[in-house]
């Protein structure tokens, strides 16, 4: 068995406070015996007035969010998949980026968000996640303690084709931090999350936001582990936020692509 714990957030627009936040789970996390902290997308700062988070919005290198997680990460001897960051690409334009800290401090890879989150809801919400952020090119995996483990990010569970890709890379966990809307989380949070498990056979991971944050949106939480049939092994609710544990098993990966082989039946789809 391997522990994993998850930090379901309520990111405020200060990094500051949310480092400290995100920081001192990583220190629960290790007493709890986790092994792996996954933290929501943008743990650093989730900030909607863009003008305002452009004060707050610096280059990796200088990320003082991720600077503090990655030494608290080594000092806790602990896995994070520090769900996103907003970065400064450098080019006038960000990029929504997961990193994955290994137990050292050092980062083992990165992951810029593919798919924009450009919406407009029947309530109202309107997004335009590309009107700032670049698109990222990559899929991205990594070994880690749960194996291969696949990164993604919120937005990115609607396409299939990021999971397929996903699955032909052999995920044995894939990661999806969000910070969903409470309408879309109604209507399908749960429903992408098991769909996505079931189809790569693997542990699915998804570390939420939750609750009324200090700009005024409202994310749906029910931060989520789904193993690889596609059962919920835990669901943090929808109320508040905190840190959550679930022990996965690696055998239970090899015991469902056996019963249910659609990895290895996989075939190519005629071009019309």
């Amino acid at each position: 068995m391997t522990r994993v714990a998850l930090l379901q957030m309520t990111t405020g627009i200060d990094p500051e406070d949310n480092a400290r936040t995100l920081s001192a789970a990583i220190g629960e996390a290790a007493a709890g015996g986790a092994r792996m902290l996954f933290t929501p997308e943008m743990s650093g700062l989730l900030d909607r007035d863009r003008e305002r988070a452009r004060l707050q919005i610096v280059p990796e290198a200088a990320n003082p969010v991720l600077a503090e997680v990655r030494v608290a990460a080594r000092d806790a001897g602990l896995w994070v998949a520090l769900g996103s960051l907003a970065v400064d690409r450098g080019d006038g334009r960000w990029a929504n980026r997961t990193f994955l800290i290994d137990p050292e401090g050092a980062i083992a890879a990165r992951y810029d968000k593919i798919h924009m989150f450009d919406v407009q809801l029947a309530t109202g919400e309107s997004w335009r996640e590309s009107a700032a952020y670049a698109p990222g090119e990559e899929v991205v995996t990594a070994e880690t303690p749960l194996g291969r483990l696949g990164l993604a990010v919120c937005y990115d569970v609607r396409f299939p084709a990021l999971f397929e890709a996903l699955g032909r890379k052999g995920c044995d966990a894939i990661a999806i931090p969000a910070a969903f809307t409470v309408p879309t989380g109604k209507a399908h949070w749960h429903l992408l999350m098991r769909a996505r498990a079931v189809e790569a056979s693997a542990y699915v991971i998804a570390a939420a936001q939750v609750g009324t944050h200090q700009d005024g949106r409202q994310t749906y939480g029910h931060s989520l582990v789904i193993d690889p049939w596609g059962e919920v092994m835990l669901d943090m609710g929808g109320e508040a936020p905190g840190l959550g544990f679930a022990d996965l098993d690696p055998a239970r990966i090899a015991e469902v692509r056996a019963q249910l082989p659609s990895l290895a039946n996989r075939r190519e789809i005629p071009k019309s």
